[in-house]
């Protein structure tokens, strides 16, 4: 049978594209070796939002008598958190198989293999092979956890974030290794229900080192205020498994010195790696560097007719960008008008509490880029709807370029910032001036409106601080 369009993975980039494909009238067919919505749906972003909700609703309970209700006996029972969690992520996969039905997209179980004249050969848990054939193929195999040679993952004591979202006992003590979102998410969920966390970070600006430097600064706080440790400037050196739990020798980049931590437990969360081994990548001749595949706006590799998509690709490795890679590639092979991405306008959101969210440059990136800037910022602890809340950490920070009012970049950490942070992606996809989001009319009290807040303290106009 030949497709219009075969889709190899099905995340959030390949579920997506190949639903957007069929609407475009395109014959598709998407293969999958696991379940259908990849990483994402099943061990990532959904999964571990449902542990970290049960994460905040036990904290409520524990300080519910800040809120004049008296609560007694709140237990964590880590078993039912980890079947929550689970059974969140299966109804999320079951409904992207609903999806696939309605939209008429063929199912492919097993591995996919590229060969040459835009073939698929699918090899099934029965080591079964079949050909498939298309005019287009699109690769969106997505990434794994990263294995450094020193932190070798066995699933037991060294885990990754697959085994952390599934183990069977909760661990008395935990280290955890990078403080990425994965491992703020982590450290941030296992401390609230009892766990002794430390985080090890071989940046020096410790927790989220991507961020803007007060957003790490403000996280940092945060996190020692909950009880967690984060070591910056600290590298894992080795751990011993050979007893009854870990000991992690780390060292200190700054003094040169080496310590010992004993743990249950190390999570790895030093990054991905992508899944483009023994694909057929290199009989085809894709480029790639480093594990990713090169392409171009549209997403197609040095190949004709070969295209991919998600983490498998040089870019931010998030589910978002994934899927808006997926239609902007299905519309150009389907000759509708679609647009390139812009790379510098994609939100990066880190679901610990309290939330960080930003999108657009940072403040020392921003100056390094020449620009002349105004920032400015406002606390929540100034919002009315966050002191009602009881929850008035955090801030919101605006940068802008004086000399136009382009609106460069925004910064959150606080309650609810996640949702927030698509005021500023749609405002700087319009190209909204300082001055625009200043006028724009903010509702009263929200925690929205401390955008506007920071945008007047950024204009020497703020009124509430």
């Amino acid at each position: 049978m030949k497709y219009d369009i075969i889709i190899v993975g099905s995340g959030p980039g390949g579920y997506v594209a190949a639903i957007r494909a069929a609407q475009l009238g395109q014959k598709v067919a998407i293969v999958e070796k696991e379940s259908l919505g990849g990483i994402c749906l099943n061990w990532g972003c959904i999964p571990t939002k449902a542990l970290l909700k049960s994460a905040e609703v036990f904290n409520y309970i524990r300080h519910a008598s800040d809120y004049g209700i008296n609560v007694q006996d709140g237990k964590a029972d880590f078993g039912a958190i980890i079947q929550r969690s689970r059974g969140v992520a299966d109804k999320m996969s079951k409904g992207v198989q609903f999806l696939m039905r309605k939209n008429k997209i063929d199912v492919i179980q097993g591995t996919g293999k590229l060969l040459r004249g835009k073939k698929v050969e699918v090899t099934d848990a029965d080591n079964k092979t079949k050909t498939f054939e298309a005019n287009n193929i699109i690769v969106a195999t997505g990434a794994r956890a990263k294995m450094l040679p020193n932190l070798k993952i066995d699933n037991k004591k060294i885990i990754g974030y697959r085994k952390a979202m599934s183990l069977d006992k909760q661990p008395k003590s935990m280290v955890v290794v990078g403080a990425g979102a994965i491992g703020a998410e982590f450290a941030y969920f296992y401390n609230s229900i009892g766990t002794e966390v430390t985080i090890v970070e071989f940046l020096p600006q410790g927790l989220l080192p991507r961020e803007d430097k007060d957003i790490s600064r403000a996280l940092g706080k945060a996190f020692k205020k909950q009880g967690i440790q984060v070591l910056a400037s600290h590298a894992v050196q080795s751990v011993d498994t050979s007893g009854k739990g870990c000991k992690v020798l780390i060292k200190d980049l700054k003094k040169e010195t080496e310590s010992t931590i004993e743990c249950d437990v190390v999570l790895s969360a030093v990054g991905i790696t992508p899944n483009s081994e023994e694909i057929g990548l290199e009989a085809l001749g894709i480029k790639t560097d480093r594990g990713l595949i090169q392409v171009d706006d549209y997403g197609q590799t040095n190949v004709p007719g070969i295209y991919a998509i998600g983490d498998i690709t040089p870019g931010p490795a998030l589910a978002h960008v994934a899927s808006a890679e997926g239609i902007r590639t299905v519309e150009h092979i389907a000759g509708a008008h679609t647009e390139v991405m812009d790379y510098n306008n994609i939100p990066s959101c880190t679901y610990c509490q309290p939330e960080v969210a930003s999108v657009g440059y940072t403040e020392a990136a921003a100056k390094e880029a020449g620009y002349d800037i105004k920032v400015g910022k406002f606390p929540f602890s100034a919002s009315g709807k966050a002191s009602a809340s009881g929850a008035n950490d955090g801030f919101v920070k605006v940068i802008y370029d004086a000399k136009y009012g382009e609106l460069l970049g925004a910064h959150m950490i606080g309650n609810h910032v996640t949702e927030m942070i698509a005021e500023i992606v749609a405002a700087r996809k319009l190209e909204t001036t300082g001055h625009e989001i200043l006028r724009a009319v903010h509702p009263h009290p929200t925690m929205s409106e401390a955008v506007m807040e920071a945008t007047a303290a950024a204009y020497g106009e703020v009124i509430h601080l």
